[in-house]
């Protein structure tokens, strides 16, 4: 009986070093998965969410744009969180000024 009793002993000692280790290489490769989702998602988002505010903000009376559903139209006139465009003659809609997706070049209506 005795013989069971000394091997449990026996296995319960561990040797220390590489089980006790220091948590820097878990801390190193957590930071590093940090950067590169940082680079690779976060980064890029908000230099295009930038692009997009200075976009809106830059729209002036006569622009061309693109709405979110496809409707093309010219700024009839401008508010802060409004726009009336023109899509045809004598047609005017009021539209949220965050629902422009692009600018078009001057003369594009014409030619849709």
């Amino acid at each position: 009986m005795s013989f069971l009793i000394s091997s449990a002993q026996a296995a319960t000692d561990m040797p220390t070093g590489q089980a006790a280790g220091t948590p820097w290489p878990l801390l190193v490769t957590m930071g590093a998965v940090f950067i590169v989702m940082y680079f690779m998602s976060i980064r890029p988002q908000q230099k295009k969410q930038k692009q997009v505010q200075d976009m809106l903000q830059s729209l002036a009376k006569g622009d061309e744009v693109v709405f979110a559903g496809g409707l093309l139209g010219r700024i009839a006139k401008l508010s802060d969180d409004f726009l009336i465009i023109e899509v045809a003659t004598g047609l005017e809609l009021r539209v949220q000024r965050q629902s422009v997706q692009a600018t078009l070049p001057k003369g594009t209506l014409k030619t849709v």
